[in-house]
């Protein structure tokens, strides 16, 4: 067991390890363009090349998205009340408590712990935790239309059109299947490594906060994605892979709708950071429940 622990963390530390020895070697990364080359070409591309072709019904695809939202509701339900606990402001504390890091550090795990039938149902619950994201964030930034966002976002395009082939049961070209296989397969590699740089970029004040936020959110993700999944009936796969999923740590995107909004950007940092340690610390023994 320990083996096949270690066989699923070790590329995931592996690709974040090389983001944040590179940085602190003092080398120049871009994140701005890798983080728009991953999410307007390589997310669509992998979302394609996975659903398009995974083995998932369309009423369990369905269902996956609609626990996905049911737990990011009721997570946002929470916030209130850790908000109490913590003593900071619930416009803070809520995008962390909702949006765990289901891109790069999510989807390598899933992959790794489940393969390529498990990886179509991790990018399902990325999908819809990142609807919620850019949605919501917009407007809580109060910048930009979020209806505008989500018609210029090519993830969603990628979605519609997987759903559309499930549903009619139609397979892609050869030719297309072979250019997506191979345009997606930078993107979980770059999303590891910018991982790795946004840790490495991020300055701590506070450990001791974000050590306690993390020890608080993680239990209640995962009970609330238990009895959610529980509820409607989710395969066990599936449930294992959603319970995972939004038990990840805080994702470093809240970090950037935070400095963009100047709500507390040092504090949300400090969240990611802790979070992300933590993480080392917590997913070994949630997958030895889990696989």
């Amino acid at each position: 067991m320990l083996a096949e622990l270690f066989a699923v963390m070790a590329p995931v530390l592996a690709g974040a390890g090389l983001g944040f020895g590179w940085i602190r070697m003092g080398h120049d990364y871009p994140v701005a363009f890798v983080t728009r080359l991953v999410f307007n070409i390589g997310t669509p591309s992998l979302v394609l090349a996975s659903l398009a072709s995974a083995d998932i019904q369309p009423d369990t695809f369905v269902r996956i998205m609609l626990a996905t939202a049911l737990v990011l509701i009721t997570m946002a339900a929470a916030t209130f009340i850790v908000t109490r606990l913590l003593g900071h402001s619930w416009r803070v504390l809520l995008a962390p408590m909702m949006y765990p890091n289901t891109g790069n550090m999510g989807l390598p795990v899933v992959l790794y712990a489940f393969g390529t039938t498990g990886f179509a149902v991790g990018i399902t619950v990325m999908v819809t935790v990142a609807l919620f994201q850019f949605t919501l964030g917009t407007i809580l930034t109060e910048r930009g239309n979020p209806l505008k966002a989500l018609a210029t976002t090519p993830t969603i395009y990628a979605v519609v059109i997987s759903l559309a082939l499930m549903l009619t049961d139609t397979a892609l070209p050869l030719w297309m299947t072979n250019t997506l296989d191979l345009i997606s397969g930078f993107t979980v590699p770059l999303m590891l490594i910018t991982l790795g740089v946004s840790l490495a970029s991020i300055q701590v004040k506070s450990l001791r906060s974000g050590l306690v936020f993390s020890l608080i959110r993680i239990p209640i993700a995962a009970c609330v994605t238990w009895v959610i999944s529980t509820l409607l009936g989710l395969p066990p796969m599936a449930q294992a892979i959603l319970i995972l999923q939004m038990s990840m740590p805080v994702a470093v995107f809240n970090y950037l709708f935070a400095q963009r909004s100047q709500c507390e950007p040092e504090y949300v940092a400090s969240l990611v950071f802790c979070s992300t340690l933590l993480a080392l610390v917590y997913l070994p023994i949630l997958l030895a429940i889990l696989m």
